[in-house]
């Protein structure tokens, strides 16, 4: 048995309210939405901060980005040269000491010679200083980078 064929649909009504853009055509299945869409132009363009310019300078890796860049490796390379001649110093200098002032070397604390209590149980709390000394150093450098970068226009 064949199934019924429906007749001719009635035409919708016309749902298009005063919000609707333009005519409707009769009969059109799906109705215009309700509320209205609203597009926006891109916003107005205005002239890059200096502050601006320096981040693009350096997310686009310019020469002038690459040139702040080496100059915050400069600086760090720089602490890290002049707290490890510290350390050489400071840590290879007690056996010249000891070599060349011998008596130094006799000297005993709490029964445990000097060079053993230096070397062995001081050294540790001075590397522990100059490491600190170290991170405090390149983040201050670091932050006058920040500073540097995020500067406004005078």
């Amino acid at each position: 048995m064949a199934a019924p064929v429906s007749g001719p649909r009635a035409p919708e009504p016309d749902t298009a309210g005063p919000d609707t853009p333009g005519p409707r055509a009769p009969g059109a299945r799906t109705p215009w939405p309700s509320r209205r869409t609203r597009i926006v132009l891109a916003e107005v363009s205005r002239p890059a901060s200096r502050a601006e310019r320096t981040r693009s300078e350096l997310t686009q890796q310019t020469r002038v980005g690459e040139t702040l860049v080496q100059g915050l490796m400069r600086a760090q390379l720089s602490l890290a040269l002049r707290l490890s001649l510290l350390v050489l110093i400071g840590l290879g200098g007690l056996p010249w000491l000891f070599a060349i002032a011998p008596s130094v070397g006799r000297v005993t604390v709490l029964g445990v010679n000097l060079p053993w209590l230096l070397l062995g149980v001081a050294a540790f709390p001075f590397l522990i200083g100059v490491g600190w000394a170290y991170v405090r150093l390149a983040e201050r450098n670091e932050q006058d980078f920040t500073d540097l970068v995020q500067r406004p226009e005078r």
